[in-house]
């Protein structure tokens, strides 16, 4: 019902005026795509990309926080996968699942 009255207050033309053209009723769509773009679309790609960074600058000696919350040591690194060493524990998990780098061979991040 609300959707309803909202269409009826709407901008119609008066009888003996011209409607107007339909590219002017395009335009605040197209704003609404550009604003979309430059508030979600283009920050999470700027994201994915320093995650896809961060992944490709893993060493072994780093300490790691993954996604779970584990901090943990590299202890080796593959294509997809990584060996960690979290206090008595060694396990190997995927790369992905890397949140965040603490700290590079014993060196305190600036982060």
């Amino acid at each position: 019902m609300m959707l309803s009255t909202l269409l009826a207050m709407g901008p119609s033309p008066q009888p003996g005026q011209p409607a107007p053209p339909v590219w002017m009723q395009l335009v605040p769509l197209g704003l609404m795509v550009v604003v979309f773009y430059f508030a979600l679309i283009r920050p999470q790609q700027k994201k994915a990309r320093q995650q896809a960074e961060l992944l490709k600058s893993v060493e072994a000696g780093d300490k790691v926080v993954t996604t779970s919350g584990i901090i943990a040591t590299v202890i080796t690194v593959k294509d997809k996968a990584i060996t960690v060493r979290s206090a008595d524990s060694k396990f190997e998990i995927t790369k992905t699942a890397i949140a965040e780098i603490l700290e590079r061979d014993g060196e305190a991040s600036k982060s």
